[in-house]
């Protein structure tokens, strides 16, 4: 299933991906490489952006450094059907071409998300049973982190959809978190059983037949309550939850900003809570949470933030390591397949892109 111990992880890294590229890319492979000697990093973009960063440091890593010629770049604003089909040669498509070529366990990109999830469809193609694959992250809580998909990926969703997200959450839960028996939970407008309409509904019944610790309806609260460590619903419901999530986080820095810097009492308090405030600050930084998950594809690839630093970029690239060597992709499948099926297997909807790049 997974990797031995001590077995060679090699990542593809998108190096041109994202708001600053190569800039913060290379440095944060270069970090990795050196903190875990079973990394090996395949840099894929244009030469002459990534060599002058390289500063000779090549030969430290000897073989574990491998570079890959990628002449085109895939604009964050570019439309994911245009990459698709008018850049077969940019360092985006070249990386996840390397997961399927098998020369690489998995690849990271901080660039456009939607030509990242066409091409990531396109090439890997999803694994057995699974119709369309989803947009995971992990969402700050009062126990740790809880796992919530989808994010993004697929507007609408059947009720087997909901039930094929569910086992991916439980699989990442469980490798991310060290979850034995994964808590999941759909979310819903209320934990009674008659709230919700037909599509959560028949998805709370597959759920409540599934092999998985399926603990019922969840409210939005429910997310950072700790009480669950997977929170499942369809991607358009899980984008707007996302980002209003964004949103709370950023008025709360911006009001106790505010609120300590009113006159110099409060100023004098800011200072003496400087290590309380410094430890909020660490626990709700997106840095802090790696980077979001593609799952449901024949491979493992991760999304990294477009605005990422190095030290989240480097999380990023800690998260890619750890689902490759878990092998993440077959748990998922063998997950699936032991659940009971449905009676009969229903259409899949449309879907639609919504997450931003």
């Amino acid at each position: 299933m997974g990797q031995p111990a001590n077995s060679p992880i090699v990542i593809a890294v998108d190096a041109m991906g994202g708001d600053y590229g190569p800039s913060v890319t290379v440095p944060s492979a270069l970090d990795a490489l050196r903190c875990d000697p079973r990394l090996h990093v395949v840099l894929v973009g244009r030469l002459d952006a990534i060599s002058p960063l390289l500063g000779g440091r090549q030969q430290e890593f000897g073989e574990r450094l491998k570079i890959r010629d990628a002449p085109e770049v895939v604009a964050m604003d570019e439309r994911p059907q245009d990459a698709l089909r008018k850049k077969k040669n940019s360092s985006l498509r070249i990386a996840i071409d390397l997961v399927k070529q098998g020369e690489a366990q998995a690849c990271i990109s901080a660039g456009n998300t939607g030509a990242l999830m066409a091409t990531a469809r396109f090439v890997l193609k999803t694994l057995p049973g699974i119709d369309r694959p989803a947009l995971l992250s992990r969402i700050p809580s009062h126990h740790g982190h809880t796992v919530m998909l989808d994010l993004g990926a697929n507007a609408e969703c059947t009720p087997e959809q909901l039930v094929q997200f569910a086992v991916m959450g439980a699989v990442i839960a469980q490798d991310l978190h060290g979850s034995a028996k994964p808590r999941v939970g759909l979310l819903n407008i209320g934990e009674e059983d008659i709230k919700g309409n037909d599509i959560v509904q028949q998805a709370h019944k597959l759920l409540s037949a599934s092999t998985l610790n399926y603990i019922g309806f969840v409210e939005g609260n429910d997310i950072f309550s700790g009480e669950v460590d997977v929170v499942v619903t369809d991607g358009f419901t899980g984008n707007v939850a996302l980002k209003a999530m964004e949103g709370a986080v950023s008025l709360m820095a911006k009001a106790l900003r505010s609120e300590f810097t009113r006159n110099p009492w409060r100023k004098f308090a800011a200072l003496m809570s400087a290590p309380v405030l410094d430890a909020i600050r660490k626990r709700f930084d997106p840095r802090e949470h790696g980077g979001g998950s593609m799952v449901g594809l024949n491979g493992v690839v991760i999304k990294s933030h477009g605005s990422a630093d190095t030290y989240a970029f480097g999380n990023a690239l800690r998260v890619a390591m750890l689902e490759a060597s878990k092998g993440v992709p077959t748990q998922i499948t063998e997950l699936l397949q032991a659940q009971p099926r449905p009676a009969q297997d229903q259409s899949c909807s449309q879907s639609t892109s919504i997450h931003e790049s």
